[in-house]
């Protein structure tokens, strides 16, 4: 499953509303997923992978 190592951020499910919005009842399934990113990370002294949100990779949450 899609899921952030550091802030827990995985799939939403939602409705998709339609563009012209004059038919309110007309609504699709929705996923959002969030950006992932494969990071190589050092913990306690070892390499470690982890897949992380790219908005936790701007804001050097890392520890780095």
């Amino acid at each position: 499953m899609a899921k952030c190592d550091i802030c827990g951020k995985a799939v939403t499910n939602g409705n998709k509303i339609s563009i012209a919005r004059s038919h309110v009842s007309r609504r699709a399934k929705r996923t959002w997923k969030p950006n992932l990113r494969t990071v190589r990370i050092k913990v306690n002294g070892e390499n470690k992978k982890m897949s992380v949100c790219s908005k936790c990779l701007r804001s050097a949450k890392l520890g780095a």
